[in-house]
Formats: structure tokens, C-alpha cells, sequence
């Protein structure tokens, strides 16, 4: 299996809905679902409620007509589990995955 350690720098993970060979994945919901999956997993943890909303860690997007998940680096040091099972998601399906950090 493919690893993906980002940056000591990288704050976001960009999880792209393409593969490498350049097609779309799908279905097409496929990050909405994602996230929804990822959305107990939040700063102070889950609270009653919770369920209807995003984590700010893990949230879906479109970029330049591309579905993406934004992963916060955050995640990996407050949920290692949650982490691997996102990014592991994007490598076993073969999706292009990139990384942001903050510019000085």
C-alpha cells in the first residue's frame, strides 16, 4: 500500500476527486459522504447535535469543478485512527491527494 506522510509545514490535505490516471471518481457525493463520515470527529470531540454538521477538520468542497475533501492536519494528532482511515481513503482509490501550508 502507498504511503502519505505531508510536509512538517502542510496545514490542509487536499483529498481531489480524480484519480491519477485522471478520471473522475465516483459517485459523485462521494465527499459529501466522506466528510459525512468524518463529521464525529471534531476539536473537543462529539456532541449531541453534531451529526448535522461537518467536523472543521474534515470538510467537502469544489475546486474549480473538482469535488475535494480539506483535511486539517489537526486531525492526525488529535484522531491518528480517523487520519489514516481518511488519507487511506483517498490512496486506496487511487485519488490525487496534495497538500497547503501556510505562507509567511
Amino acid at each position: 500500500m502507498a504511503q502519505f506522510k505531508p510536509s512538517a509545514n502542510a496545514k490542509e490535505i487536499f483529498i481531489q476527486g480524480v484519480t491519477a490516471e485522471g478520471k473522475v471518481f465516483r459517485p459523485s457525493d462521494w465527499a459529501e459522504r466522506l466528510a459525512g463520515v468524518m463529521s464525529a470527529f471534531r476539536p473537543g470531540g462529539a456532541m449531541p447535535g453534531d451529526h448535522i454538521s461537518y467536523s472543521p477538520w474534515c470538510v467537502p468542497t469544489s475546486i474549480n469543478g473538482v469535488k475535494c475533501v480539506i483535511v486539517q492536519v489537526e486531525l492526525r494528532d488529535a484522531e491518528p485512527m480517523a487520519w489514516d482511515f481518511v488519507i487511506n481513503f483517498g490512496i486506496d482509490n487511487d485519488m490525487v491527494i496534495t497538500e497547503a501550508c501556510s505562507l509567511p
